[in-house]
C-alpha cells in the first residue's frame, strides 16, 4: 500500500454519484411524459366493416354505379345513382326511402347525376354531368331551381362534378374539364373561380371530389395528378400533398373526397381500391381496402367513388363497381 492510500476513509464513489442522478433525471422525464395531455398526438383508429346495401339493377335499392353522397342531419344518405339517372334516398340502416329522376333534360331530369350536396336546409344540390347544370331539390325531391350550360365562360361548365356548400351557403362546383373551380351563391348566381389546367400550383388535371373545412378551406382532389390541393374561400393556394404510387399518402387518381368532425380528410384512392386518412396537413393517418367484392373491399374499375361521414363519424363509402354502400365504423386504439 502507497502512502497515499493510508488511513484515508473511503468516499462515496462519484460514477455512483452520476448514475443515481441519470435516474433521477430519467423518472421525472417519464413522469412529465405520462402526466402531461397528450393534446398533440392524434387518437389512433382502425375502421371496422359495420354494414352494406345495394346490388346492380334498377329496381328500388339497387344501383348501377352509384357515385356521390350526401347525409342530412337526421343520418338519411343521398346517392347520386349515376346511370339509372336518379337521385335514392336511405336511412342509416340501408333502408329504400324515395327516389326521383329519371333519364332525359327537362327539370327533375339527369343526363349522369354525379356530385351532390346538402344545405342546411335539407336542400338537396345535384351536379347534372353531362346536362352540364346544377340542379337544386328540396329534401322530398321536388324541383326548386337550376343555372348552368355547357361552355367555358363564367357560370358555365364542362361537365360538373364534385360539389360542396359553405356555411355561407356558397356553392363549390367542380367544373371538371374545365379544369376549375366556380363559386356561386345559393341561388346560382357567379361569384369567382380559379384553376386552370396544368400541374402546377393551383392548376389541374381533371379535379373530381370537393370538400371544405369549417374554416372554409377548400380540398380539391386533384385527379390526373394524384394529388389533394387545399385553398381559401377565395381560391388561394396552401398546400398540397401526395404523388402517384401506391405507398401510404400516393395515390392513382384520387376522387371521392371527405372530412370528418375533426378535420381528417378521407379520400377514395380509386385504382388501389383503398380508403386513406390524413390530418388536415396531409399527414397520413390511416388505409383501408383492396380489389374484391367481400366487405370492406372495392372495385373502382371503373368508377369513381363517394365518401360521407356522418355525426357518429361512421364513414359511408360508393362502392361502384359493386353496386353498394359500405358503411365503416371508427374503432379507436389510443
Amino acid at each position: 500500500m502507497t502512502e497515499d492510500n493510508q488511513n484515508i476513509t473511503p468516499r462515496p464513489d462519484s460514477s455512483i454519484s452520476r448514475r443515481q442522478e441519470d435516474l433521477i433525471n430519467r423518472g421525472l422525464e417519464l413522469a412529465r411524459k405520462f402526466n402531461s395531455p397528450a393534446q398533440n398526438e392524434p387518437a389512433e383508429y382502425t375502421y371496422e366493416f359495420l354494414r352494406k346495401w345495394g346490388s346492380k339493377g334498377s329496381e328500388d335499392g339497387q344501383f348501377t354505379g352509384p357515385r356521390k353522397l350526401a347525409i342530412d342531419s337526421y343520418g338519411n344518405v343521398y346517392v347520386a345513382d349515376r346511370h339509372a339517372h336518379r337521385i335514392q334516398v336511405f336511412n342509416s340502416q340501408g333502408n329504400f326511402l324515395r327516389k326521383w329522376g329519371s333519364a332525359g333534360s327537362e327539370d327533375d331530369q339527369f343526363n349522369v347525376p354525379n356530385g351532390l350536396a346538402l344545405d342546411g336546409d335539407g336542400n338537396v344540390y345535384v351536379a347534372d354531368w353531362r346536362n352540364h347544370r346544377i340542379q337544386v331539390f328540396n329534401s322530398e325531391g321536388n324541383f326548386l331551381r337550376k343555372w348552368g350550360s355547357k361552355g367555358s365562360e363564367d357560370g358555365q361548365f364542362n361537365v360538373p362534378n364534385g360539389l360542396a356548400l359553405g356555411g355561407d351557403g356558397n356553392v363549390y362546383v367542380v367544373d371538371q374539364y374545365n379544369h376549375r373551380i366556380q363559386v356561386f351563391d345559393s341561388q346560382g348566381n357567379f361569384f369567382h373561380q380559379w384553376g386552370s389546367a396544368g400541374s402546377e400550383d393551383g392548376q389541374f388535371n381533371v379535379p373530381n371530389g370537393l370538400a371544405l373545412d369549417g374554416d372554409g378551406n377548400v380540398y380539391v382532389a386533384d385527379q390526373y395528378n394524384h394529388r389533394i390541393q387545399v385553398f381559401n374561400s377565395e381560391g388561394n393556394f396552401l398546400r398540397k400533398w401526395g404523388s402517384k404510387g401506391r405507398r401510404d399518402g400516393q395515390f392513382n387518381v384520387p376522387n371521392g373526397l371527405a372530412l370528418d368532425g375533426d378535420g381528417n380528410v378521407y379520400v377514395a384512392d380509386q385504382y388501389n381500391h383503398r380508403i386513406q386518412v390524413f390530418d388536415s396537413q396531409g399527414n397520413f393517418l390511416h388505409q383501408w381496402g383492396s380489389k374484391g367484392n367481400k366487405d370492406g373491399q372495392f372495385n373502382y374499375d371503373y368508377y369513381s367513388s363517394g365518401i360521407g361521414i356522418d355525426s357518429d363519424g361512421n364513414v359511408y363509402v360508393s362502392d361502384g363497381g359493386n353496386h353498394r354502400i359500405q358503411v365503416f365504423k371508427p374503432v379507436r386504439l389510443t
